[in-house]
C-alpha cells in the first residue's frame, strides 16, 4: 500500500518567520521541506537570499535550495518538475511535505497547474535550434503570429522565445491557440495553506534588522564574488539586495543609502507578497506567527 503523504504550505511576506516555523512543523510531523523562494534556489547566493543556515539544512532535509547555478534559467515548469521529484522522494522515504517560501506564484502554479506542451522530437529541436541563430527574426516572427502571447516576452528572452517556437513548430498552432486547446490541470489538490499574518510596522522593523545582519554577514563580499564569477547579466543578478549593492559598488550611493534602499525595496516586495497571498488563494488560514504552529498541528491531527 502506498504511503499517503500529508502536504501543507506555509506562506507569508519576506522576513515573517516562515523558515523557522517550517522546520518546527517538519520535525513534528516527520516531513521534508520544499522551498519556494526565487533566490534560495541558487547555489552561492547565500547571504542575500537569507536561506537557512547549513546547520538548519542538516536538521531537516530541504529541497529547492542550492539546486542550480546563478547563471542558469529557472521557471515555473522547472519548479513543477522539481516538485514531482520531491513527491517521489517523500513516497520512497515515507515522509510528509512542508512547502514554504515567499514566492507564492510557484505555489499557485501547483494548484492551478500548467498546460502540457506538444511532443517535441529531435527533428523539431534541430529546426528550432537553427532558427534561433537569429533570435531577432524568431521574435519578430512569433510576435507577428501571436502578438498577445508575445507581449510579455522581451526580444532577448531566448528561453521563452525558444519555448514558444518549439510549441509552434511541433503543433503548427500559435502558443495562445495551443494553450486554449490544452488547458492546465491542477498538480496538487486540497492543499492546506497557512499564511503568517504580521503588521507592516513589525515587518518593516524585522526587514531593517535583517538587512543590517546581511551586511554584517558579508553581503558586499558575496555580491563582489557573484559579479566577478557570473557578471551582471543573469536574471538572478537583478534581485533585491544585489542591485542595491551593485549601485554602491558603482559609487552611486553610500553604504548607509544602500542598506536603506535594500530595506525599502524589501518592504515594498513584502507588501506585494501580502496582497498576492490575500487575493490569489481561495482557501487560506491566516494567523500571527505565535499562533500558527498550534493551528497547523491541530489541523494535521484532524485530517
Amino acid at each position: 500500500m502506498n504511503f499517503k503523504i500529508k502536504q501543507l504550505a506555509i506562506i507569508g511576506a519576506t522576513a515573517s518567520g516562515k523558515s523557522d516555523l517550517a522546520i518546527k512543523i517538519a520535525l513534528k510531523i516527520d516531513a521534508f521541506i520544499l522551498s519556494i523562494d526565487s533566490l534560495s534556489i541558487y547555489k552561492e547566493i547565500d547571504v542575500v537570499s537569507a536561506k537557512p543556515s547549513k546547520e538548519e539544512l542538516k536538521i531537516v532535509k530541504h529541497f529547492g535550495i542550492d539546486e542550480i547555478n546563478p547563471n542558469q534559467h529557472f521557471s515555473v515548469d522547472i519548479f513543477i518538475d522539481l516538485y514531482k521529484k520531491v513527491i517521489l522522494e517523500c513516497q520512497k522515504e515515507k515522509k510528509n511535505l512542508v512547502i514554504v517560501g515567499g514566492t507564492s506564484f510557484y505555489l499557485k502554479s501547483l494548484i492551478d497547474g500548467l498546460s502540457e506542451i506538444p511532443k517535441i522530437d529531435e527533428n523539431i529541436k534541430n529546426i528550432v535550434k537553427n532558427k534561433l541563430t537569429n533570435l531577432e527574426e524568431c521574435y519578430k516572427f512569433l510576435t507577428l503570429k501571436d502578438p498577445i502571447y508575445m507581449k510579455n516576452i522581451t526580444p532577448n528572452d531566448s528561453y521563452r522565445i525558444e519555448k514558444a517556437l518549439l510549441i509552434y513548430e511541433a503543433s503548427k498552432l500559435t502558443p495562445s491557440e495551443w494553450f486554449k486547446q490544452n488547458p492546465p490541470k491542477p498538480i496538487i489538490e486540497n492543499l492546506d495553506i497557512f499564511n503568517i499574518s504580521v503588521s507592516r510596522d513589525i515587518l518593516r522593523e524585522r526587514i531593517s534588522k535583517r538587512s543590517n545582519k546581511m551586511l554584517e554577514s558579508g553581503l558586499i563580499n558575496e555580491i563582489c564574488y557573484l559579479e566577478q564569477k557570473y557578471t551582471r547579466l543573469p536574471n538572478s543578478m537583478g534581485a533585491i539586495g544585489i542591485v542595491e549593492v551593485l549601485e554602491y559598488l558603482d559609487g552611486k550611493v553610500t553604504k548607509e543609502e544602500m542598506i536603506q534602499n535594500i530595506s525599502t525595496h524589501t518592504a515594498q516586495l513584502a507588501k506585494r507578497q501580502q496582497t498576492f497571498n490575500r487575493t490569489q488563494f481561495k482557501k487560506i488560514i491566516s494567523a500571527p506567527l505565535e499562533d500558527l504552529e498550534k493551528i497547523i498541528l491541530n489541523s494535521i491531527q484532524l485530517t
